[in-house]
């Protein structure tokens, strides 16, 4: 097969595979997919939109190369083709959060007033853990936690943090993390855990970043 502009062929599969994250539905898929393969009806239920919606989404993200899925009994898992579909959400992410008035309006017109304090790192958090000067909370639902998390790290569901928070021991620094950088349950767990009176702060990230950057992680039985 001959091809005239060669270049041109390569920019529309590009641009291909760029629209298939122009949707901020797919977005939050490829977030929830981060965290571990999903059924189309466990992601329908994730995202509150009928099964049929999400698979269409599914079908397109699949087409561009961005997912990959298999088949177990009755039903099809979906999960990430590979870390470097989490790279480009990431820098999507990264340029938006630079160049975006309205990313800013609402950074700081949510974000921040509930945690202004600058996260703490994944290798300073490694560190900590390793010393054992910390307390980590996984704020995801269970079944997220189950599919992978930090080492040692106590699982309370952002709904539980009101409750647990005497069970933590006074002075002694908590940290919280959830499914990314903008996850919202773990910017509310922090709010709620410093009005507490508890030393708190937020990982960078989520788990997806911290196994894709090699860390070591634990999976539930």
């Amino acid at each position: 097969m001959s091809i005239s502009n060669p270049k041109q062929a390569l920019y529309e599969q590009f641009a291909q595979v760029a629209k298939a994250f122009g949707n901020p539905q797919r977005l939050e898929l490829v977030e929830h997919l981060a965290q571990g393969p999903r059924s189309v009806e466990a992601l329908a239920v994730k995202l509150s939109l009928p099964i049929a919606n999400v698979s269409q989404h599914l079908q397109a993200m699949r087409r561009a190369g961005l997912v990959s899925s298999e088949r177990e009994g009755k039903f099809v898992n979906y999960r990430l083709a590979d870390n470097g579909v989490l790279v480009a959400f990431a820098a999507i992410r990264s340029v938006a959060e630079r160049h975006s008035a309205e990313v800013e309006r609402v950074v700081r017109g949510w974000f921040d007033r509930r945690d202004d304090m600058e996260p703490i790192s994944r290798e300073e958090l490694a560190a900590r853990m390793v010393d054992g000067a910390v307390t980590v909370i996984d704020v995801r639902p269970p079944d997220e936690y189950a599919l992978g998390h930090l080492p040692g790290a106590i699982n309370i569901p952002l709904s539980e943090i009101e409750a647990m928070s005497e069970e933590f021991q006074p002075g002694r620094e908590v940290v919280a993390y959830c499914r990314g950088p903008w996850c919202v349950m773990s910017f509310e767990a922090v709010a709620a855990l410093r009005r507490k009176g508890l030393r708190a702060r937020r990982l960078e990230d989520g788990l997806p970043e911290w196994k894709a950057a090699g860390l070591s992680f634990e999976v539930s039985a």
